[in-house]
């Protein structure tokens, strides 16, 4: 990412924060360099296995150039794709957590490398999103896959 590019990151991310100030604080004075966020304002967060959300993200970004960000937790067992708010509400997904409003997210700061979560895609400070109908398209297409793969002993 470019300076600006990150400053547009952090900006956006900021801009959900009880104190923005405090947030950058976190970033910059915490040594595992993140922050917790509210879900629900401007983005909701899709919290999959990491089984399914490699293969989720691989279909995704073929299908598009640019989804919108993606976390992964240490040891990668999770994926967190941010998707529109409200999205989290009407996710009937077995298996997928939702993040909307009254819960927090561990968010590292977008130009940096953190201890426990990182950004696999990380924001762009435009406020790009997974569309959830292409999300639930590329988690269908990665699990149909992987059912292939099962029966055909692969």
């Amino acid at each position: 990412m470019t300076g600006s590019e990150t400053r547009a990151a952090v900006e956006w991310l900021t801009s959900v924060a009880p104190d923005p100030g405090g947030c950058r604080w976190e970033w910059e004075r915490n040594p595992q360099g993140i922050a917790l966020l509210p879900a629900g304002k401007r983005w909701d967060v899709l919290i999959l296995p990491g089984e399914l959300g490699y293969p989720t993200l691989d279909v995704l970004t073929r299908l598009i150039d640019r989804p919108g960000p993606v976390l992964a937790d240490f040891g990668e067992f999770r994926m967190g794709f941010f998707v529109p708010p409200g999205t989290a509400s009407r996710w009937l997904g077995t298996g997928i957590r939702g993040a909307g409003p009254g819960t927090w997210i561990v968010v590292p700061h977008p130009g940096r490398a953190a201890g426990g979560v990182r950004w696999l895609i990380p924001p762009d400070g435009s406020g790009t999103l997974t569309d959830a109908a292409l999300l639930e398209l590329a988690m269908h297409e990665a699990a149909g896959a992987a059912a292939q793969d099962d029966r055909e002993g692969g």
